[in-house]
């Protein structure tokens, strides 16, 4: 799962039992060479179908980690890319990552430190998306970071996430993921401070949901590269969330 690069099992189990941001900070010089890194396959799928839908004029990267979304909205955005996280270790990588390139390659971005559940803007962005990080968010807190995300946009502002279809229950991933999070619980309830990361914690229909009741309308589109279930249903959907 990691390259040579990649962190040690001993680093792992550090950031495991340090908090969120800490965890994050000791992880981010390695963490591009992580599973958790967001694919490539994924940040392009999702900038084929936001690329219709524009143009856009600034663009807002919510719990930007390393940078790899920045990079996916200077392709897409004309005047303004800004990345925000609470990882001071993150943002330090994405700077040192995406800053100073090719300006051809879109805006220059710019980084801002800051707990996405108080987001520091208003009416300022055409498009947020947010990759992989809704983990790090109890279903309780969603409403919170939805409507901030919503006052961070212009009126008839759009954001936009991949959402997959959750593993089969007869599946190995299915076991593995309940397995993380019930450890999660276990370790939440007997350490501090505590890692709040789950990844059966976001499902499609309470989230479309949480984003009505922020204010949002919204739609969702299948991203075909993923290919469909057994049942038709399309592995991985692209969240259309329009600011109203």
């Amino acid at each position: 799962m990691f390259s040579d690069q990649g962190p040690s099992f001993r680093e792992l189990a550090v950031q495991a039992l340090s908090s969120v941001d800490r965890g994050y900070d000791l992880l981010a010089p390695k963490f591009d060479h992580t599973p958790f890194r967001t694919p490539d396959v994924f940040l392009d799928a999702v900038a084929g179908a936001l690329t219709p839908l524009g143009p856009f004029d600034a663009g807002l990267d919510v719990c930007c980690g390393t940078g790899a979304g920045v990079g996916t909205l200077r392709s897409l955005c004309r005047k303004r890319v800004t990345g925000v996280d609470f990882s001071a270790g993150m943002l330090a990588a994405a700077r040192a990552a995406h800053t100073g390139r090719d300006t051809t390659e879109g805006p220059e971005p710019e980084w801002v430190r800051a707990d996405v559940r108080a987001l520091p803007f208003d009416a300022e962005f055409d498009l947020a998306v947010s990759f992989g990080a809704f983990g790090h968010f109890l279903p309780a807190e969603r409403p919170r970071l939805f409507a901030r995300v919503r006052r961070a946009l212009r009126p008839g502002g759009l954001f936009a996430f991949p959402v997959t279809a959750p593993p089969p229950v007869d599946s190995a991933l299915y076991w593995a993921l309940w397995g993380f999070d019930a450890g999660m619980r276990v370790r939440n309830l007997v350490w501090r401070p505590q890692f709040v990361m789950y990844y059966r914690t976001f499902p499609l229909r309470g989230v479309l949901d949480d984003l009505a009741g922020a204010g949002f309308t919204v739609t969702h589109t299948p991203l075909e590269e993923f290919g469909r279930r057994p049942d038709g249903s399309p592995r991985c959907r692209l969240v259309l969330a329009r600011s109203t």
